[in-house]
């Protein structure tokens, strides 16, 4: 995104507050046909600044008002702060991107994101609360299949699989770590392969993106 963005720091040290998009997004909804509004598709929508600004919260105000139905998808246990918010919707769900059920790997890709047990946590509190859930294994790092779907299991309605598209700088970290075989394109398919039946044996709906 730095190509649209003009920003010379490295991706990951900068952020850029879209403070009126409260305000957008209302008069967008003013005209706006009913449907499903995803948030959020690119960015987080619940990095740290969120705690300050309370954008997401605000725009979920307003989706509120109007009924509209909504898919959120975070890596952040902060979305937690908005339940009160979440659970007088008629219709959502709340997914959390989990990537691998190895802290260690996480930490190597996803250094600054939270942590893998607090976002299992977050699927749990969502779900004790009767709000549909879903899991984002995208992209998929290095895991272990059972290990993965033991850990998902009964916490979610849904799981959404990708593949990770390998750009040179994420191949020379994975080289680094010494996990040159995680990049074959064998991987993604046994593995991905692999996931969908052992999730799908818990009856758990399964949608491959690759």
């Amino acid at each position: 995104m730095k190509r649209f963005t003009g920003h010379l720091e490295p991706w990951g040290e900068f952020v850029d507050v879209k403070v009126n998009a409260p305000h957008l997004l209302r008069r967008q909804l003013k005209r706006a046909k009913k449907g499903t509004v995803a948030i959020s598709t690119v960015t987080d929508p619940y990095q740290p600044v969120e705690k300050t600004y309370q954008l997401t919260r605000k725009c979920l105000e307003i989706l509120l008002e109007y009924q509209f139905s909504v898919n959120i998808l975070t890596r952040s246990p902060l979305c937690l702060r908005d339940i009160d918010l979440i659970k007088q919707f008629k219709q959502i769900e709340v997914g959390l991107s989990i990537t691998t059920h190895d802290e260690r790997v996480k930490k190597i890709v996803e250094p600054y994101s939270s942590s893998i047990n607090s976002r299992v946590n977050t699927l749990r509190t969502l779900r004790k609360e009767k709000i549909g859930t879903y899991a984002f294994i995208g992209p998929m790092l290095p895991l272990d299949p059972k290990s993965m779907v033991a850990m998902l299991d009964g916490l979610v309605d849904e799981v959404l699989i990708d593949r990770m598209n390998y750009p040179n700088k994420i191949k020379a970290i994975y080289r680094r770590a010494k996990l040159d075989k995680y990049l074959e394109d064998d991987y993604f398919y046994l593995v991905g392969m692999e996931l969908k039946e052992r999730f799908e044996e818990k009856k758990i709906q399964v949608s491959m993106i690759f």
